[in-house]
């Protein structure tokens, strides 16, 4: 695996997807990154590395257009800015997120194999509680 670390843009092959986004239109940008994550959600017996990596740097790429601060904090990313992705879209990220860390995911058994695997389980968690943020409890809509 072609990784300098545990972001979702920090491997060669989120690199490639990074510059694939920069290479496409910009009114075909979004279904770009929605094409991988369906991708992954689609997959049904092992998810493959490749499609892995990709669903992981796309979920972050909506994620950082949550509002709050985004969990994303590398420099390799892509060049152009992105238009802004709809709002449907985290959802199904949060889905393509829970199929890349599952038992049948060549993404998790390399990352479950490496030192830095317990770091990278935890920087897909965050992603994920960007995309769907717990929802405020009850009782403290109450504590005014």
């Amino acid at each position: 695996m072609g990784t300098w670390g545990i972001g979702p843009f920090e491997n060669d092959t989120a690199a490639d997807f990074a510059d694939a986004l920069d290479e496409t239109a910009e009114d075909a940008r979004e279904a770009l990154v929605r094409t991988a994550l369906i991708r992954a959600v689609r997959t049904r017996d092992h998810l493959e590395y490749r499609e892995g990596t990709e669903a992981v740097a796309a979920a972050a790429l909506i994620a950082a257009q949550c509002p709050g601060d985004g969990p994303v904090t590398t420099s390799y990313w892509p060049d152009r800015a992105l238009p802004v992705l709809a709002t449907d879209l985290r959802p199904l990220a949060v889905e393509a997120l829970d199929r890349v860390v599952a038992g049948a995911s060549e993404l998790a058994e390399l990352w479950d194999e490496a030192p830095d695997g317990t770091k990278w389980r935890q920087a897909v968690r965050r992603l994920r509680a960007v995309l769907a943020p717990d929802p405020e409890p009850q009782d403290a809509l109450f504590d005014l």
